[in-house]
């Protein structure tokens, strides 16, 4: 089997062009952006996740609560975990559609050398 010859004449960015784009100010921007949703939902979706063991250890009273026949609060928290990752991740995809204005105003400017308006 032979390895596909690169094509020079290709549309595919290159090594020089890549490192250009990710020292790029808009780049740089995009990322930040990125950050100020993905560590805070991480953090608090690690805590909430956490939060269960812990509060079994330390108040198993409370967590053994009978909530309605036999589920308890600590069943009630287990499957509220699963709600609340989905609204995370439902959240996420409406913040991607500003990620994704985002990448293309710097695939815009810095692979193509287009200036575009803010």
């Amino acid at each position: 089997m032979k390895p596909i010859a690169a094509d020079s004449s290709s549309s595919r960015p290159s090594e020089a062009d890549w490192n250009r784009i990710a020292a790029s100010a808009r780049f740089q921007h995009l990322l930040s952006v990125k950050k100020m949703f993905i560590v805070p939902a991480f953090v608090f979706f690690l805590g909430y996740y956490l939060l269960l063991p812990v509060l079994v250890g330390y108040a198993p009273r409370l967590m053994a609560t009978r909530v309605f026949g036999t589920v308890t609060l600590a069943y009630l928290f287990a499957l509220s975990q699963f709600a609340v990752g989905w609204t995370i991740a439902v959240l996420y995809l409406q913040a991607s559609s500003r990620f994704d204005r985002l990448a293309k105003d710097v695939l815009k400017e810095d692979l193509l050398g287009q200036d575009t308006p803010e």
